[in-house]
């Protein structure tokens, strides 16, 4: 019969497409970029460290901080033109050694006593640029790493190494500063050679061939704005993802300001981020059970409608850490929102756009963010610490309203 022979078909194709645990090159990637990530999360908590030690000024340590957040946003754009023009193996191998000789160049400066300011603002803007062309050319090698329905699930174990490296590498990082100034820095340059070494075991080609020549860097970086504007879906996205971003990042702001205000200890106020950090992570590992259950129009609903909720339900304790509770469980439902949206976003871009693409949107969403907590700053400095939080709750609710009446997510297949 035809349809024994199609479910037969479909079997044997199931059984020919190894797992993603059992995926050699994806892993590879996976574990190399796990320990990349935390020695980067250990250098980002020991640079203002190393500045408060070289110059005493709290406000220097945070200007080399603005430095490389601007760096960033910056080299976003350029990022995507280059990880979809260049080789992203090579891409990723010279990021890797631009990170190795700073990195190891700075313990190896601050182990001779010779580190100054300006040496290490050299480091943050070379870190800062190589990290956003290869976190760029990264995600959009993925796609060529793995089956398109297996992308969400990729997504979210990302997800769970991004929540799971920011929750190790801090308190990594604070323990190695204290046992020597050195020692984050070897430690990020260690983890960088590993992350060369890996890339370089990878056996599968990272992009497809291309077939027509590269315009001008402009012109390219025009085609990936064009094709994120004219897709409904992903024009909806910008405008619903930059706000719940930027409200995301002020409410921490403000819920650690709110407690550092009302005589928390600094042990608590570290709790407190530490429960942001929990609930990403087991929402990471929760991603794909619930991808299953809820298709991505209406897992887009529910996670801004819910965030709204939760986040005014902070403002109840403002300057309590229970107020970390209700975010932590928005915080929850990101990982699963973004490996749906960045799956099915990875599945209908074509292989020499993903770069670009995802710099686009990720740009929107990060400069959205890093305006986030001057703009709680100057609520906190004129408003209650309640009235700031349920502000930001307010700014989720404009991007819940864009989802529920947005033609781009109700012309979404059901089913992605």
């Amino acid at each position: 019969m035809p349809s024994t022979t199609e479910d037969a078909d479909a079997t044997a194709e199931a059984a020919r497409t190894p797992g993603l645990w059992r995926n050699r090159d994806f892993n590879l990637l996976w574990g190399s970029q796990s320990l990349s990530d935390v020695g980067t999360a250990m250098a980002n908590l020991a640079l203002p460290l190393l500045v408060l030690h070289l110059t005493g000024s709290p406000t220097q340590a945070g200007a080399v901080g603005t430095v490389g957040l601007l760096v960033g946003m910056a080299c976003r754009l350029p990022a995507g033109v280059l990880a979809d023009r260049l080789d992203r193996r090579k891409v990723m191998i010279t990021c890797d050694l631009l990170r190795l000789a700073a990195y190891g160049a700075l313990g190896a400066a601050v182990v001779a006593g010779a580190a100054g300011i300006a040496m290490v603002v050299v480091v943050v803007i070379c870190g800062a640029a190589a990290n956003a062309l290869f976190s760029t050319a990264e995600h959009a090698a993925v796609r060529s790493l793995v089956e398109t329905d297996q992308l969400p699930t990729a997504v979210a174990r990302n997800e769970a190494r991004a929540y799971g490296t920011s929750l190790a590498g801090p308190p990594l990082g604070g323990l190695l500063f204290a046992l020597g100034r050195s020692l984050p820095f070897f430690g990020n340059a260690v983890s960088h050679l590993l992350s060369l070494v890996t890339v370089l075991c990878i056996r599968r080609p990272l992009q497809r061939p291309r077939t027509a020549p590269a315009g001008s860097g402009r012109a390219a970086g025009a085609e990936g704005l064009r094709f994120v504007l004219g897709n409904p879906f992903l024009r909806a996205l910008l405008l619903i993802a930059a706000p719940l971003n930027m409200a995301f990042t002020g409410m921490i702001f403000a819920i650690i300001v709110s407690l550092q205000r009302a005589g928390t200890s600094s042990f608590v106020v570290g709790c407190a981020s530490m429960i942001f950090g929990l609930g990403g992570f087991l929402g990471a590992f929760a991603a794909p059970a619930m991808q299953r259950r809820l298709p991505l129009p209406k897992l887009i609903l529910v996670l801004c409608w819910a965030t709204t909720a939760l986040m005014a339900l902070s403002a109840l304790f403002p300057t309590s850490v229970l107020a970390a509770v209700p975010l932590a469980c928005a915080v929850f439902l990101g990982p699963t929102a973004n490996a749906a949206l960045f799956g099915y976003q990875a599945a209908i871009t074509p292989d020499h756009l993903q770069g670009r693409v995802i710099s686009v949107i990720l740009l929107v969403a990060t400069s959205a963010a890093a305006l986030a907590p001057g703009l709680a700053g100057l609520l906190l400095a004129h408003l209650t610490s309640a009235t700031t939080m349920l502000a930001f709750s307010l700014i989720v609710a404009v991007s819940a309203v864009a989802a529920t009446f947005s033609t781009g997510i109700k012309s979404m297949p059901s089913q992605t």
